[in-house]
């Protein structure tokens, strides 16, 4: 068995060395194969998908001037007049008004924001859904992220959400 095993290696004894006449690689002629790529038919049509259209806004009514809402998740109750936005909830980091934290915070539709601390009272709330709403001049987005109030007329607006606060 050993005999067998000694005719076969992989190694070749000695130096590999350029050709001393010509140093570079040789080439070769190489031609490609000549081959025609065959027709294929034209996919099946597919409908392109469309997108649905933006849902219209409800409109909330008012009543004696306000409307009052509170978010799907029952976490923040908000009332709204043409003048200002106003929302009460238990904000996980409010700054400190008075010594106490703020567990309000109001948007005038001129962009004047003022945290507060006070409480809405038993006020008579539509509860809202996660889609948009328009009231007394405010545009309303509802999502599972917060609520977006935006003043139709000026622009300025609020994203409330438990977390935070943002004002534009």
């Amino acid at each position: 068995m050993a005999a067998l095993l000694a005719g076969c290696s992989s190694t070749t004894d000695g130096d590999p060395r350029p050709n001393a006449a010509d140093p570079t690689e040789p080439t070769f002629p190489t031609t490609k194969p000549s081959r025609s790529s065959p027709t294929l038919p034209p996919p099946p049509s597919t409908p392109t998908p469309t997108a649905a259209p933006p849902r219209a806004a409800e409109v909330l009514p008012a009543q004696n001037g306000y409307v009052f809402i509170e978010t799907k998740s029952g976490q923040t109750r908000c009332q709204l007049s043409e003048a200002e936005v106003a929302c009460e909830a238990q904000f996980t980091n409010p700054p400190t008004v008075g010594g106490s934290p703020a567990n309000g915070v109001r948007l005038t539709a001129n962009g004047d924001e003022e945290w507060v601390v006070g409480n809405l009272g038993d006020i008579p709330v539509v509860t809202l859904d996660y889609r948009p709403y328009s009231a007394v001049g405010w545009t309303i987005d509802a999502s599972e992220a917060g609520t977006r109030f935006v003043n139709v007329a000026t622009g300025r607006g609020m994203f409330v959400a438990i977390e935070a606060v943002d004002v534009f």
